[in-house]
């Protein structure tokens, strides 16, 4: 095998390796998302469908709910209860997470 075939080879096996890391990042980051949302479920309801008067988180626009988060964390949501403490636990990609879950969840 010539030497420039070697580095191609080497150069496609690179690729193919990381495009499966890359994959199993975003799989695990999904799966993040799923575990991070078990916690909301005691308010708002299994998988964001609340039954009472907390609302509901399914199928809510990412931009809305994106936007939520942030105004929890840092403080600026108004009539907010518990939402204010609980945000600040969770960095800003963990929040992001949250969004995306719950708005690709059909109500």
């Amino acid at each position: 095998m010539r030497r420039s075939s070697v580095f191609h080879a080497a150069g496609l096996a690179s690729a193919a390796l990381l495009a499966a890391v890359l994959a199993g990042a975003a799989a695990a980051q999904e799966a993040d998302a799923s575990l991070l949302a078990g916690a909301c479920a005691s308010c708002h309801g299994t998988d964001g469908r609340s039954p009472g008067s907390i609302p509901p988180l399914a199928g809510k626009p990412f931009a809305v709910l994106s936007a939520q988060l942030a105004a929890f964390k840092a403080g600026e949501a108004r009539d907010a209860t518990v939402m204010t403490r609980l945000a600040l636990g969770y960095s800003d990609a963990e929040l992001e997470a949250l969004a995306r879950h719950f708005s690709q969840i059909e109500p």
